[in-house]
């Protein structure tokens, strides 16, 4: 896939938040059941184990869905999506961290997540 320019990135992040969303859900589900499983572990209302590996489906389909539109799945709890772009002729990753409101972060691809910077 090609690169992102910022409302591009911000577009397919509007159209992914859905998507996003029910990875959160179904991610918690699936630790629930998860931990429902082990042993002396808490039963829940969530079901056992064949809901587990229906959620284990579901997950692997939602990541695929993310990864299809060229953005990059790089971290799963906390969700991190990134979408490749170039700033000023420098190639960069624009990054959404769950729990962020909007696509407002960028950093170097040397760099990493920790040199992320506000987007100007």
């Amino acid at each position: 896939m090609g690169l992102f320019t910022v409302p591009e990135a911000r577009a397919e992040l509007a159209r992914l938040r859905p998507v996003l969303d029910e990875l959160v859900t179904v991610r918690a589900d699936a630790a629930e059941l998860v931990a429902s499983l082990n042993p002396g572990g808490t039963p829940t209302e969530l079901g056992g184990l064949p809901e587990l590996k229906g959620a284990q489906a579901r997950l692997d389909e939602l990541m695929t869905t993310v990864q299809q539109t060229g953005a990059e799945l790089k971290g799963f709890a906390p969700l991190l999506v990134d979408f490749p772009a170039d700033l000023d002729g420098v190639p960069v990753l624009l990054c959404w961290l769950e729990g962020d409101p909007e696509l407002a972060w960028y950093h170097r691809l040397d760099l990493g997540f920790a040199g992320r910077r506000p987007l100007t």
